[in-house]
């Protein structure tokens, strides 16, 4: 999968948008949280997401996918992941990954800034 295909797949998630908080770092938000980096256009094709409540789960992809998957720097312990886009992770699972990272930032948003169609899955 090409970063392209990711960015405009994290963009068309219901109530997403994209930010460049940090210089050339573009992430996906949705309300005033981010579901996904998807990290600097001149960098690998990478994507950090949240894999899971805790590292626990987290960790599931560590083990199915050891040479595309890593601890995210920084927020690994909160169970967010590093997936490689152009990796052996198949495009289903990169998308399930996507939708899961959003379904949990989603469901801890408050209820104003929830997107209205957040019955995505």
């Amino acid at each position: 999968m090409t970063r392209d295909e990711m960015v405009a797949y994290c963009s068309g998630l219901p109530g997403a948008w994209l930010d460049r908080p940090w210089e050339e770092t573009e992430v996906a938000k949705v309300g005033s949280r981010i579901f996904a980096f998807l990290g600097n256009p001149d960098d690998p094709p990478r994507l950090w997401v949240k894999c899971g409540p805790d590292r626990v789960l987290a960790d599931e992809w560590l083990h199915r996918h050891p040479d595309d998957a890593e601890v995210a720097p920084y927020l690994g312990r909160y169970g967010w992941n590093t997936l490689r886009l152009d990796g052996g992770i198949g495009d289903d699972e990169l998308f399930e990954a996507v939708d899961s990272s959003y379904d949990a930032v989603v469901a801890k948003l408050p209820k104003r800034e929830r997107p209205s169609a957040a019955q995505h899955s």
